[in-house]
């Protein structure tokens, strides 16, 4: 019986382009791949582990064509609309207090702080949840084991009563090896909104 669910943001309530904005990280930087430093560079500034300052610094280094504001554009552009459907689901899951509510995303300050300036009910939607984990204030990272264990110990919930729902097949993989349920969302046919229907068997 599920009691928790654990919620992804990034293409489960905010759209995203990852596509397009990898398309446009290459064309700025006029390269034809990231390399493995950029990814590096990209995966410690997402788990806290480098700061904001740092970020842009290396970027400045190694693209000093782009200035600041190129830098931002390019960083914050696959961050899009966040449906306001989606907002009154989890307030009414919230309000119906049946389930423990986890949100738990790979996001970096400057993508939170662009949601903060551009989602105007986004504090309204974080107060939805018992528990709002982001990867760089925690320091620690999907797809990573240590990730959900902390979840589960932080709030005192059991795997097999979890559900946790993603749109990466690497981050559900990882949570289905501890004994969690998951819900590989694809962000192309599938809305979150239609929870209760897709996976209506775990309920």
């Amino acid at each position: 019986m599920i009691k928790n669910i654990i919620f992804d943001f990034g293409d489960v309530f905010i759209n995203l382009d990852k596509k397009g904005a990898l398309t446009t990280a290459l064309k700025m930087f006029e390269i034809d791949s990231l390399s493995d430093e950029i990814h590096a560079v990209n995966a410690l500034y997402e788990q806290g582990l480098m700061t904001t300052e740092e970020f842009l610094e290396f970027y400045h280094d190694n693209f000093p064509t782009l200035d600041y504001n190129a830098t931002l554009d390019t960083w914050n552009c696959i961050l899009k609309d966040f449906p306001e459907h989606r907002l009154e689901f989890i307030k009414k899951l919230a309000a119906d207090k049946t389930y423990k509510l986890i949100l738990l995303s790979n996001t970096n300050e400057l993508h939170i702080n662009w949601v903060k300036e551009n989602v105007p009910f986004f504090e309204e939607f974080k107060a939805s949840f018992d528990a709002f984990y982001l990867s760089h204030e925690i320091q620690l990272r999907k797809p990573n084991a240590n990730i959900y264990e902390f979840v589960l110990k932080e709030n005192n919930i059991k795997a097999r009563e979890s559900l946790f729902i993603d749109d990466t097949e690497e981050n559900i993989i990882s949570a289905k090896k501890l004994g969690i349920h998951t819900w590989h969302i694809n962000p192309e046919t599938d809305d979150i909104t239609t929870l209760f229907t897709t996976k209506s068997k775990l309920f």
